[in-house]
């Protein structure tokens, strides 16, 4: 997959199928479009092509309000791995700026879409709006598709079990620990990358344990305390284990990683924990018997879970 910085010197692609969008998640909506311009692609012989925006227009566009606490579930690293994996041709990440919101939907198409792309064919999602003050909507991309010479398509609402799926809607699983929700959502496993190092904070409850440095942490969502069923994939293995999370506030936050297998070393590399199921809510970690009993029915379960 080509990754590019902006459209300038992006050239011009082969019949290029294309969709924008934020694409948070890389959720199990977004894939739906993603699939559709694959198949646009081989029936024209063209290329499949995904426009995203970096930062998140809500917190370009709504700094104070909504865009102010907004916590994203993929940093703009962590959805380009994921793209990549869905088999995409082609994203070019623009950066979101107060100017470039003042773009029109119209000066959008014709500058972007059809003279720097070319386009030949326009997906998007349910309900999809774009440029200045989200004035364009399918009805008018389709109005302009028969102006400059593409097809526009629409993808219906996807579901599951009859709960329509939008980023959203996963961040609020994620938020309120419902991690087998999200990853169903997502049809992948929740991720959060940074480095593990050593810490000897729980040294008395007789567990190893790896503090993670998130990348991104103003901007990543982390799931409230607790502990959860996890996995590290490492030299093209999982390794099982546990990730204890403590702190309320979301700036407060801390993770914990404890292997199943001691045998790996885990310091200093970019990690990426996969996330299976909440395994007990928030647990008193000053309190060390108390936490000593939950690790150890925590530590128990995860063994019996089969992931």
């Amino acid at each position: 997959m080509k990754v590019f910085r902006g459209f300038e010197g992006v050239g011009r692609f082969n019949n290029p199928v294309v969709t924008t969008g934020s694409f948070d998640g890389v959720h199990i909506g977004h894939k739906a479009i993603i699939n559709r311009l694959k198949r646009h692609a081989s029936i024209i012989k063209g290329e499949t092509l995904l426009i995203t925006f970096y930062p998140h227009p809500r917190k370009v566009l709504y700094p104070e309000t909504e865009g102010k606490n907004l916590r994203l579930i993929t940093t703009l690293e962590e959805k380009i791995y994921l793209l990549e994996k869905t088999g995409l041709d082609n994203v070019i990440i623009v950066e979101f700026t107060p100017e470039f919101a003042k773009t029109t939907c119209e000066e959008f198409v014709k500058k972007y879409l059809v003279d720097t792309i070319g386009a030949r064919v326009v997906v998007v999602g349910f309900n999809h709006y774009f440029g200045w003050h989200r004035q364009g909507d399918f009805h008018f991309l389709q109005e302009l598709g028969r102006k400059y010479g593409f097809e526009a398509e629409e993808i219906p609402e996807q579901e599951i079990e009859h709960e329509a799926v939008s980023s959203t809607r996963v961040r609020k699983a994620i938020s309120e620990g419902y991690i087998q929700r999200a990853n169903a959502y997502l049809e992948s496993f929740y991720m959060i990358t940074g480095q593990l190092t050593e810490t000897k904070e729980f040294e008395l409850t007789g567990h190893n344990f790896f503090r993670m440095h998130i990348y991104d942490k103003e901007d990543k969502l982390v799931p409230p305390p607790g502990i959860y069923a996890t996995s590290i994939e490492k030299e093209k293995r999982k390794v099982r284990g546990l990730v204890l999370i403590t702190g309320k506030q979301e700036t407060e936050k801390e993770i914990y990683f404890h292997p199943l297998d001691n045998s790996i070393n885990f310091v200093l590399e970019k990690t990426r924990i996969l996330f299976h199921k909440r395994i007990t809510e928030e647990i008193e970690v000053k309190d060390q018997k108390i936490l000593i009993n939950s690790l150890g029915r925590a530590i128990r379960e995860t063994e019996e879970l089969i992931y």
